[in-house]
């Protein structure tokens, strides 16, 4: 019996009886679906009555999926043999029917049985192989690219791809092994150093690829098991009905909103993975971790333990996965098994408790030159969903800007690269910070319904110049914001076009539409349920924002039109709105921009840089003996450096923290250190370096004080 969800949009809470799983079909007696089957039934037909622009469930759409699952099991394709392609298509065609008539999942339990069976024999291969050493004089070349690659045709072809692959990364190593000790030499300048035999070093690159992939077979056979590859294949399905839409485990799911509020619930240490292991990089004052006092800068986590339950080894986890072991609910206890400096071993116990990242969070500086230039950097369009009173981007830039007002800078620019969106009643709230009452953005839902998301309040906080730093990695909120500025002709848009997400998306909890006991969560989904809109009429999807100020950009190549999966782009009616008054010049703003990148040393290098990068991602085939490998490396290397050198060419910026935030942070050593790097990296940074050149031409060619007085209608 196919399940029937009565409504869907907005609401979605409707409990539906574990008992409407039941089914008889194609010859099937079974039973209640398990955890599995649950899962896939309410994803498929959320998918079809919920999702904002569905695509047909069929045939195609389920070769589409396992397509895309094979590429994420096996994106090398160094695991399956074309019989087992065969195989599996053979029933890639029984998707739609898993996903919407409760047919068991054949496709799955086939492609799993088939990939965990290939992991076991390939572990026998790569040891094999690196066994026994390399000939790196031989003149063989190996091909990097799978797109270009077919799937091993037997047991001896897949050895071969193997072969290929693991002498690249020895050959690798042993070029790195042979120039360590070619500078070893010349600087020991003419004092005994040790020098290794060639035979010696390359049973050291070896070796150095078997701890790598011991690593990663430890991984894929003890850490990785059925339920996460369950998840890849979930996700396979959503992300094929779009790039957005998302399936989300429990742990992962609570991991998202942790990300979007800027808060959670944990010990307060930071990690970074290094050689297999999830080592202590600092602890957070006043954190659970630091209160403990047993943690410490340089341990190493080994197991990670839910109170009183089998703690589970992490070694080859990445850092990502090893968090979200250690967070987890208020008050409850976690357990490390750590190994201190020392060599000592210990398990720790910690209660969990309330963690704030302040970097996550907007913050601000003073540029002094020309003009005295305000610039707040937005990570995130963070919020807290869960708390009332918790973290707002909206309300953090409106202090930001506050505090910059109280400085009397002559223009404030606001930094959203890499910014990836978030909060969508954040963008409206902050768009209002500068333009009077007025649209902001357009909503359409499933159902051609348009909602116009307006600004509220007639006050404009800030009326001066007004810029905005974007990239190829500004998505979602971050276009929002800035489409909406350009649109009302109040902020200069400067940078690359921007990524392309023009999107909504809501996070259903699974477990409120069924009843019954599936070994745990269902965790949840995350639906494109509407698309948004310029006030302008014509989407952000897929075209992004087209920035006022074009700068050469290496991330070009990203962005949301090259997911073939992606929604298209389309436009509607223009919302009636009232440009700025007088607004901004932006053609002289361009004109003058391009006459100074035209001649700026650093940018001609970031071009060149461009054109390396693109030539590099355009190689398919590589060179297996060192000389080629060799010669090949420092061309590379050669003409990468010199975009090392960008930077340099850089006039430093006179850039620094305003005292109210330094004077907040100054008891904490380690945020004091964090901010001195943050300021530094962005003395010589080219991009915003060409931001502030324009923002000094903006305040040129503006009245003191921009009034929204005498607006033009745009209906």
């Amino acid at each position: 019996m196919r399940m029937k969800l009565k409504a869907i949009i907005p609401v979605l809470l409707i409990t539906v009886s574990a008992g409407v799983f039941a089914f008889t079909k194609y010859g099937y007696n079974i039973d209640p679906p398990g955890r599995y089957e649950a899962i896939i039934q309410l994803v498929g037909t959320i998918l079809k009555e919920g999702h904002y622009q569905p695509k047909p469930i069929d045939d195609a759409f389920s070769k589409e999926v396992a397509q895309k699952f094979l590429k994420t099991l096996d994106s090398e394709k160094k695991f399956f043999l074309q019989s087992d392609i065969e195989t599996i298509n053979s029933v890639d065609n029984h998707i739609d029917n898993e996903l919407l008539d409760g047919a068991p999942l054949l496709f799955f339990s086939t492609t799993n049985e088939i990939i965990k069976k290939r992991i076991d024999e390939a572990n026998g291969i790569y040891t094999e192989i690196l066994s026994k050493p390399f000939d790196f004089s031989k003149d063989e070349t190996i091909l990097l690219d799978p797109d270009s690659m077919a799937y091993a045709k037997d047991d001896a072809d897949r050895r071969e791809v193997w072969r290929k692959m693991l002498k690249y990364r020895a050959l690798e190593n042993y070029s790195q092994l042979l120039e360590s000790q070619k500078n070893a030499k010349e600087e020991a300048k003419g004092k005994p150093v040790e020098q290794k035999s060639d035979k010696e070093l390359e049973a050291e690159a070896r070796q150095k690829v078997k701890t790598v992939y011991d690593r990663y077979f430890d991984r894929l056979k003890n850490k990785m098991d059925d339920d996460e590859r369950f998840n890849m294949f979930v996700n396979s399905i959503t992300t094929t009905m779009d790039p957005h839409t998302d399936y989300m485990p429990p742990a992962d799911k609570r991991y998202f909103q942790e990300q979007m509020s800027g808060k959670f619930f944990g010990i307060g240490a930071q990690l970074r993975e290094e050689d297999g292991k999830i080592k202590i990089v600092s602890i957070v004052v006043g954190s659970p971790s630091w209160k403990q006092g047993q943690l410490r800068a340089n341990d190493v986590i080994l197991k990670v333990g839910q109170g009183d339950e089998e703690p589970v080894d992490i070694t080859g986890f990445a850092v990502e996965d090893a968090v979200k072991l250690i967070r987890g609910q208020q008050g409850t206890e976690v357990r490390l098994t750590v190994r201190s400096t020392d060599g000592t071993q210990k398990v720790i116990s910690i209660i969990r408790d309330e963690i704030i990242l302040d970097e996550t969070f907007a913050r601000s500086a003073i540029i002094q030159g020309k003009n005295k230039i305000g610039y707040i950097y937005l990570p995130e369009f963070y919020a807290d969903f869960q708390d009332r009173d918790g973290a707002s981007c909206a309300a953090d830039v409106e202090k930001e800007v506050k505090k910059l007002q109280a400085e009397h800078v002559d223009g404030i620019i606001l930094d959203l690269r890499f910014n990836p969106g978030g909060s969508l009643p954040d963008v409206v709230k902050m768009a209002g910070l500068f333009i009077p009452e007025g649209p902001v953005v357009q909503v359409r839902t499933r159902g051609n319904n348009v909602q116009v998301l307006k600004d509220q309040g007639k006050k404009v906080q800030y009326d001066g110049p007004l810029a905005i730093m974007v990239n190829e990695y500004s998505a979602s909120a971050s276009e929002i914001l800035a489409a909406a500025l350009q649109d009302y002709n109040r902020a200069v848009i400067i940078g690359s076009n921007t990524f392309g997400k023009g999107s909504v998306q809501r996070i259903l909890e699974l477990d409120n539409f069924v009843k019954g006991d599936f070994g745990g969560s269902l965790g949840g989904l995350k639906l494109t349920v509407q698309k948004f809109y310029r006030v302008n009429g014509g989407s952000t999807q897929l075209k992004g924002v087209k920035p006022d100020v074009l700068l050469p950009d290496p991330y070009s190549e990203t962005g949301e039109r090259k997911d073939p999966d992606a929604l298209q782009w389309d436009e509607i009616a223009k919302a009636n709105y009232n440009r700025w008054q007088p607004g901004v010049d932006v053609s002289t703003l361009a004109q003058n921009s391009a006459n100074r990148i035209a001649k700026d040393e650093s940018f001609r290098i970031i071009k060149d840089n461009i054109k390396m990068l693109k030539s590099l991602d355009d190689q398919k085939t590589f060179p297996l003996s060192l000389k080629a490998y060799d010669t090949e490396q420092k061309a590379n290397a050669t003409a990468l450096k010199k975009f090392d050198r960008a930077n340099d060419k850089v006039t430093p910026l006179d850039i620094s923290s305003l005292k109210v935030d330094l004077d907040r942070i100054s008891s904490d050593s380690a945020k004091v250190a964090r901010n001195k790097e943050w300021v530094k990296i962005r003395t010589q940074d080219p991009y915003l370096n060409e931001a502030v050149n324009v923002m000094n031409d903006l305040i040129g060619i503006t009245t003191p004080k921009m009034k929204p007085g005498g607006m033009t209608s745009n209906n």
